[in-house]
């Protein structure tokens, strides 16, 4: 098994890829404070087209947005294709072990969010592993648009 080199800038059309393909994307550490940068990511995303599922225990039956959010991944009532990850790199093992159980695809690291050991992890399960990235910036950025279909 040959592992990405996550400290290589990741290429353009891997990330492109997994933003084109996936369409149901789980957020643990969803936050329903505005301020909050996790929330303007929901935000952004949900606005773009995918259907997010915000992850958050102390949050759980309650909405963000208009949607309802789970307790855990575990919980979650359909289909997840990516798991994005608002939490410290410490948390993310945990996390990729949950997201291996519900057959997600991807698992995605916010910024900052980076474990080596999970993404072997991951890996050895057979999903791509994006860390310490922000998909709403990524999804912005110019000269992919056309390469996921949408206008500039």
């Amino acid at each position: 098994m040959s592992y990405m080199n996550h400290d290589e800038e990741y290429s353009s059309e891997y990330l492109a890829d997994i933003l084109r393909t996936v369409k149901t994307i789980a957020m643990v550490g969803a936050s329903a404070d505005p301020t909050k940068f996790s929330y303007g990511v929901l935000r952004v995303l949900h606005e773009t087209g995918y259907d997010m599922i915000p992850v958050n225990p102390r949050l759980a039956g309650t909405q963000i947005r208009g949607m309802k959010v789970f307790g855990s991944l575990a919980e979650i009532d359909r289909p997840v294709d990516m798991v994005q990850v608002f939490r410290s790199a410490d948390a993310l093992f945990g996390i990729a072990k949950e997201a291996i159980a519900i057959n997600a695809k991807v698992l995605w690291g916010q910024i900052s969010v980076r474990n080596d050991d999970a993404a072997r992890l991951a890996e050895d399960a057979g999903m791509q592993v994006v860390m310490d990235r922000c998909p709403k910036i990524e999804l912005f950025r110019p000269f992919w648009k056309p390469r996921l279909g949408m206008k500039i």
